[in-house]
């Protein structure tokens, strides 16, 4: 958990440093619309990646027994004992296991998981159209050269 929380600041930092950058006077000078476009990409995927990092620090700062006491007061009526927990990266979350087989999500909050996927959507629909304007622009220099 510690490695991934330390990628991702570093990840995330890298990224902010980058956009940062972008708001110089000659940068903006330089604007095209598929590099407006691809910023906003990277803008909103910083924005993921910080919505996600947000939810590791839930489970980073709690302890092991914290996290059993979680799982017996979230446990469902009718679930027998508890006999493990894990915890998924993708989507992120930390799952009681009980001993029937079944288990269920604690700690991290419900807005994180569809915040992030439906930031990284929407970072994938702003590549894809900053691809299709750089191409277009392409090809319309190709043909009046």
């Amino acid at each position: 958990m510690l490695a991934i929380l330390i990628a991702g600041a570093g990840t995330l930092l890298g990224l902010t440093g980058y956009l940062c950058t972008r708001l110089a006077r000659q940068a903006r000078r330089e604007y095209t619309p598929f590099r407006l476009w691809r910023d906003l990409s990277l803008l909103t995927a910083a924005a993921a990646l910080a919505v996600y990092l947000w939810g590791c620090l839930h489970l980073l700062f709690l302890e092991d027994q914290e996290l059993a006491e979680r799982c017996e007061r979230q446990r469902p009526a009718g679930t027998p004992t508890l006999v493990g927990r894990r915890g998924d990266f993708i989507p992120l979350r930390l799952v009681c296991e009980a001993s029937n087989g079944h288990d269920y999500s604690i700690v991290i909050p419900g807005y994180i998981n569809p915040t992030v996927a439906l930031l990284l959507l929407l970072a994938l629909t702003c590549a894809l159209t900053s691809v299709v304007l750089h191409y277009k622009r392409r090809t319309t220099t190709r043909k009046k050269g």
